[in-house]
């Protein structure tokens, strides 16, 4: 756990996150798969397996889980295998049916808002790509926990108009975002790039921090690059806590 009573977030790996907000703990988006235990992305710009790299060693407790969408990268079979079945699993709509059919029983589909242990759930718009290759991609959400600090995980999306109506609506204290700038041999980044980064910066005065980077084989944009590219974001390791 993080020594903040506030909020902060701990980057395990790509998407795979655990949110504190107060005294409650929410692991986002569960990815255990070890070190090439699947192929590699279709079409994507190289062949590597997937995952990149391990998960870090550390403490995994959590109360409750949260499911952006169920691409790979985000689910998989491991976290399937590993996760109690009746753990409290947030997610879209769209997906609910999935989880209760993998014989989860506690699945609490979110339409707009949901309530866990004092903290105030939002589910919020995201854009996962550009033109007609965003609606292949299926739907994506973020997720807005607000508690007495607010932590708004955009999800697998890209720079447009809601992402900027999330943030002046929820006026969050920490934003999580999805790097890498996520490709395929054709097409527009299905994930966010520099410039992307660069607008969230520019449009709100939280702690920003970017994750899902450098474990997946078509997420070619490095922590260093991003770093050298910007100011003022947080771009942690694997396992590495960032404080509110």
């Amino acid at each position: 756990m993080s020594d903040s009573t506030g909020a902060s977030v701990r980057l395990l790996r790509n998407a795979t996150i655990l949110v504190d907000v107060g005294d409650v703990t929410f692991l986002v988006d569960p990815m255990f798969s070890s070190p090439g235990e699947n192929p590699p992305v279709p079409n994507s710009p190289n062949d590597r397996r997937n995952p990149l790299v391990p998960m870090p060693n550390g403490d995994l407790s959590y109360d409750a889980v949260v499911v952006t969408h169920r691409h790979q990268d985000h689910w998989d079979a491991a976290a399937k295998a590993e996760l109690d079945a009746d753990v409290p699993l947030f997610c879209q709509p769209e997906e609910a049916d999935e989880f209760t059919d993998e014989e989860f029983t506690d699945v609490r589909p979110v339409d707009d808002e949901a309530s866990f242990e004092g903290i105030s759930i939002h589910r919020t718009p995201g854009r996962h790509g550009h033109g007609e290759l965003a609606a292949e991609m299926g739907p994506v959400s973020g997720f807005v926990f607000e508690g007495e600090e607010t932590v708004y995980v955009a999800g697998d999306t890209v720079w447009y108009e809601p992402v900027e109506e999330t943030l002046d609506r929820f006026e969050p204290d920490l934003v999580v975002l999805n790097g890498g700038e996520a490709q395929f041999e054709q097409g527009d980044p299905i994930t966010m790039g520099v410039e992307d980064i660069t607008a969230v910066r520019d449009a709100t005065a939280a702690t920003v921090v970017v994750v899902h980077m450098e474990a997946i084989n078509h997420c070619l944009l490095s922590r260093d690059e991003l770093r050298s590219a910007t100011e003022d974001v947080r771009v942690p390791d694997d396992g590495e806590w960032v404080n509110r």
